[in-house]
């Protein structure tokens, strides 16, 4: 190859790797299969292996990805976490191994595990007692998460059993089962909330949720699958994880010691099919060389250890035809095209239907009327068109049009700028916005009303229902008189009228139906203002303030309180008696710190999510960054360099925790010890 376009394409190649890396590590929101990635790094390996004049010093080939995040401390691990060298080929998996035996002149076995599709973990016991969670971040420093993995239901807080080391680290990984994953994305979806794309992106997410309640909700788990050698003072590699397994630790049970490459390959083998039975995602085997003295003598390249490779497995595909697409409205007039496709196979279900995302990836796609799909399962969850057969098209076959009008109410659509999807704007009168609101509004995870889709539909074809609040001025005697209905399921209906009454207030704000406000997002606005009419006349400015809140949600939450419409909604459902406000407020204890915004990095006395919520009961606001808006910086154990760095450049004061005891009541300024968290 000529040097000017090798260079160019070296240039090129690190561009599109780095911006990748960045969407799948920080954004979790991949453009690219891993496939694609991986596809590209070999060619820019290749390439810098040719011509090494032009690689970077820091190219995506001698770094490892970082998920590094703000709003977490940042801590140096002990041991480096490198990543995998990985391959979709046996025959290059027999290479590998044939350079580790030229190396070792000895022979050696491999323990074979089952490659999780989640994201890395570091775990720290001392006297067995987990003190620190961290990250991969960058592979030198990590992020501090150990108040979300306490949360993690399979991670013990403290070892069982004895003969564990004073202090050690184990390392391995948080997983999303597919059972999980399958809620999270169902409501979302129902908040018309992107869905995740795989289950690695959901757990990755998950972990770095600054509201550790939440992350205990979401259902991940864990399982370990290696300890840094130096740690602990056994031979082999399987010994070290036997005894990580008696002391309590969740140890993978699907290993295999191997002796050969044949063995190697028929554990392959038996998996490719068998992990199609898991409750979790595997993407592929990691072999290791079990021999942990062998591990030392082989050691590392800059970005992986030379003792051990990953096996990916190719995502599974079926070819089978579109028979038409839809063009379905959600509540909050999203038109999202849908493809009907003939019943295929994949990944032990039968696919019948798959989102087409948007306009833009049905042209992408190059999608013609009748085409031949590709169709992976995202995460082997997700069915999703990943491209067509221009060979099997039929002659003429037309490009399908996007509608240009609402599909249900003849509306024009409209699409603003930066916007992917095209929205019906008429959202006082289109049907199925309408009753998608309302069934929204009865689900189980906002006001719980006992009403399905049948009697939604009733209600509103009749004429009796067109906004929430209509169902709580429907009288027993007129529902006696609809079919279907008798005494009992009337009475049962209008008792669970009464009892949405007791529902919270962060629930009351979800099941309103702001656009891009999901379960999460409502706790977050209902415990920092404290109330509808707080959130209704926040600013811009205000509503960024809100750790985890955006531009986007933002000018949503704007925008909702500027119809008259909504304004007029929210009056009617108080007048119903539903809570408009936090119960005992969040501003209750004193306004001794009103006005005045914390930024919060470190650990304290009591947890992080307690230190907000003692902030907020005084007056003050959380932000997640820091800003000249930023009044304080709250420092406490071990706090993030950066944020402390920013903070001197930017003249804010920085407190520690004893400083903010002193701003508060005396009933509050005491010093408190550690809480006690008994979580199972």
């Amino acid at each position: 190859m000529d040097r000017i376009i090798a260079q160019k394409r070296i240039e090129e190649l690190t561009r599109i790797l780095r911006e990748n890396s960045r969407l799948y590590y920080v954004e979790n929101a991949p453009v690219i299969s891993d496939y694609e990635f991986d596809m590209l790094m070999h060619e820019l390996e290749s390439l810098e292996a040719d011509f090494p004049e032009f690689a970077a010093p820091d190219s995506p080939t001698r770094r490892v990805g970082s998920d590094s995040e703000a709003g977490f401390a940042k801590v140096a691990h002990k041991y480096p976490m490198l990543s995998l060298a990985n391959t979709y080929s046996i025959t290059e998996v027999e290479e590998f191994a044939a350079r580790a035996e030229k190396s070792l002149n000895q022979a050696f076995d491999w323990c074979c595990e089952l490659k999780f599709d989640g994201t890395a973990i570091c775990l720290t016991y001392r006297k067995g007692v987990l003190v620190q969670a961290l990250t991969r971040g960058d592979g030198v420093v990590g992020d501090d998460v150990t108040a979300n993995a306490l949360r993690i239901s399979n991670i013990p807080h403290r070892l069982k059993g004895s003969g564990y080391p004073d202090e050690f680290e184990i390392r391995g990984e948080i997983l999303m089962p597919y059972e999980s994953f399958d809620r999270l994305n169902r409501e979302r979806e129902e908040s018309e909330e992107a869905p995740f794309a795989n289950p690695r992106n959901a757990a990755s997410g998950s972990l770095k949720l600054q509201d550790s309640a939440e992350v205990a909700r979401r259902g991940l788990m864990c399982t370990l699958y290696h300890i840094p050698a130096g740690q602990v003072d056994f031979p082999t590699h399987d010994e070290a994880l036997r005894a990580a397994e008696s002391w309590g630790l969740p140890v993978s049970e699907h290993r295999r010691l191997c002796r050969g490459i044949a063995e190697v390959e028929e554990f392959i083998g038996h998996w490719d099919t068998a992990r199609k039975q898991l409750p979790f995602p595997t993407d592929g085997i990691v072999l290791k060389i079990n021999e942990l003295a062998f591990q030392r003598q082989l050691g590392y390249t800059a970005k992986s250890p030379r003792w051990a490779v990953a096996y990916k497995f190719k995502a599974e595909q079926a070819l089978t035809p579109v028979l038409s697409i839809d063009y379905q409205v959600g509540r909050t007039g999203a038109v999202t095209p849908v493809a009907n496709l003939e019943p295929v196979f994949i990944s032990g279900t039968m696919v019948r239907r798959a989102t087409l995302v948007n306009e833009d990836q049905m042209r992408q796609l190059d999608l013609h009327e009748g085409d031949w799909v590709y169709v992976e399962k995202g995460g082997e969850i997700i069915p999703k068109i990943t491209g067509t057969d221009p060979s099997r098209r039929a002659p003429g076959a037309r490009v399908p049009v996007f509608p240009s009008v609402c599909p249900d109410c003849g509306t024009p659509l409209v699409r603003t700028e930066g916007e992917a999807k095209w929205f019906c704007p008429n959202t006082d009168s289109c049907p199925t916005q309408i009753r998608g609101r309302l069934l929204h509004f009865v689900s189980r995870k906002a006001m719980n009303i006992l009403a399905g889709d049948a009697t939604v539909q009733q209600l509103y074809d009749l004429g009796l229902v067109r906004m929430p609040s209509d169902l709580y001025r429907l009288h027993p005697m007129q529902l006696l008189t609809l079919e279907g209905w008798q005494e009992r399921s009337v009475q049962r209906f209008t008792d669970s009228l009464k009892e949405s009454l007791q529902v919270g207030f962060e629930r009351v704000l979800y099941a309103v139906g702001i656009r891009f406000v999901g379960e999460t997002t409502a706790r977050d606005l209902a415990r920092h203002f404290g109330s509808m009419d707080k959130i209704a006349s926040a600013s811009r400015e205000e509503l960024l303030s809100v750790p985890n809140i955006g531009s986007v949600i933002a000018d949503s939450v704007l925008d909702f309180f500027s119809r008259e419409g909504n304004v007029r909604e929210i009056a009617r459902l108080r007048e119903s008696g539903l809570k408009m406000e936090m119960e005992g407020g969040t501003e209750t204890l004193s306004g001794n710190l009103d006005g005045k915004t914390f930024v919060i990095s470190g650990t304290y006395s009591i947890s992080r999510d307690d230190m907000k919520a003692l902030i907020q009961a005084h007056g003050g606001r959380i932000s997640s960054s820091l800003s000249a808006r930023t009044d304080y910086l709250l420092a406490g154990e071990k706090p993030g360099p950066e944020k402390m760095k920013k903070a001197a450049q930017l003249g804010i004061a920085v407190l520690d925790e004893k400083a903010l005891r002193a701003m508060l009541p005396s009933g509050d300024a005491k010093e408190e010890g550690p809480l006690e968290l008994t979580l199972f």
